[in-house]
């Protein structure tokens, strides 16, 4: 960015009237958003909002940015797009449970997989909002919505989970109502070469209200939910005594000071260990939830290997110019 440009979270606000239904944790997300924008040291014509369909989706009107509000399921390819057009810009993907796990659930593993350089929040309120409170991927066994009104009977996707299969090298979690967290999460995210998830446990107050209650409720929060940080141990609780330590292969929960638990005995979190055994078995833990950055793993983008895959093919090439191609190799000619 310019040493003559400072932006505020004000600059990047767009004129835009924001439409969401009074409650909605997207308020919070957009803010959030605005406020890591100056942060992340880009100027705002180099900065790419891409959505797909859905309530999240209008976000790329509320930001003074450039951006696409795409089709259903399809701002990974969009994005892709727009990353190996311009590696330079700073492209963030906008999507909701409904959006990117159901129609759009192949281009979001892929994206994953690929590593495209992007950073994508994951909006998780375990609902179609937009159409109206039909049961989405995400949505909880037995729960009653507009299309299950004898309780869905589909078992959910858990998000972070779908990630670690899809090799995801890096895949955050936190609550739709913390502003100072998520905040740091997406300049965090911003800074990783590679694809950022950023899954957000939101709540939607028209269709499915308090979904995410027992863990983002702030009275309930501190023994509900882990927020994980490199290097440190895994402890959490009202007291902080409670914590995390690996029993055979599961994670079980131990309180400092019973049994003879001292601090010593808790696993320390370690989210650049390539190997994502550990990080799978955090996403899948539910009491508590796992929160903060789970995974983050440096590896070479996709377009790191393209760009080197053709500049390596453009200086083994004998020919120059495009006659050259055309006459290259097994030529048929017409008289």
């Amino acid at each position: 960015m310019s040493e003559t440009i400072q932006y505020t979270h004000k600059d990047m606000a767009s004129d835009q009237e924001v439409r969401w239904c009074p409650g909605c944790d997207d308020y919070v997300i957009l803010r959030a958003v605005q406020r890591a924008l100056p942060k992340i040291g880009k100027k705002r014509e180099d900065i790419v909002f891409i959505s797909g369909i859905g309530c999240s989706s209008r976000f790329p009107y509320y930001v003074e940015t450039f951006g696409m509000h795409s089709i259903h399921g399809r701002a990974a390819p969009i994005a892709t797009g727009v990353k190996l057009a311009n590696p330079d810009l700073s492209v963030w993907m906008i999507s909701g449970d409904g959006d990117s796990l159901a129609i759009g659930g192949n281009h979001f593993i892929h994206v994953l997989r690929r590593n495209i350089d992007l950073n994508i929040i994951l909006f998780n309120n375990e609902i179609y909002g937009l159409t109206k409170g039909q049961f989405s991927p995400t949505s909880k066994l037995d729960q009653i919505t507009k299309t299950s009104p004898y309780g869905n009977t589909q078992p959910p996707f858990n998000a972070g989970a779908l990630a670690m299969g899809a090799n995801a090298r890096f895949f955050a979690r936190v609550s739709g109502n913390s502003l100072k967290e998520m905040q740091t999460l997406f300049v965090q995210a911003e800074k990783f070469r590679g694809s950022a998830l950023i899954e957000v446990m939101q709540n939607c107050p028209i269709f499915n209200e308090g979904a995410f209650d027992v863990y983002n409720d702030r009275a309930q929060r501190p023994n509900t939910q882990l927020f994980l940080e490199h290097a440190k141990p895994m402890i959490f609780g009202a007291e902080k005594n409670k914590g995390i330590v690996l029993k055979g292969l599961k994670l079980e929960v131990v309180t400092i000071g019973e049994n003879g638990v001292v601090e010593e005995d808790i696993l320390i979190h370690d989210a650049h260990e390539p190997d994502p055994t550990l990080h799978t078995m955090l996403v899948k833990l539910v009491n508590p939830i796992i929160t903060g950055i789970i995974r983050s793993v440096d590896e070479l983008t996709f377009g790191d290997r393209f760009i080197g895959q053709m500049n390596a093919r453009k200086s083994a090439a004998n020919g120059k110019t495009f006659n050259d191609l055309v006459v290259s190799g097994e030529t048929y000619y017409l008289k």
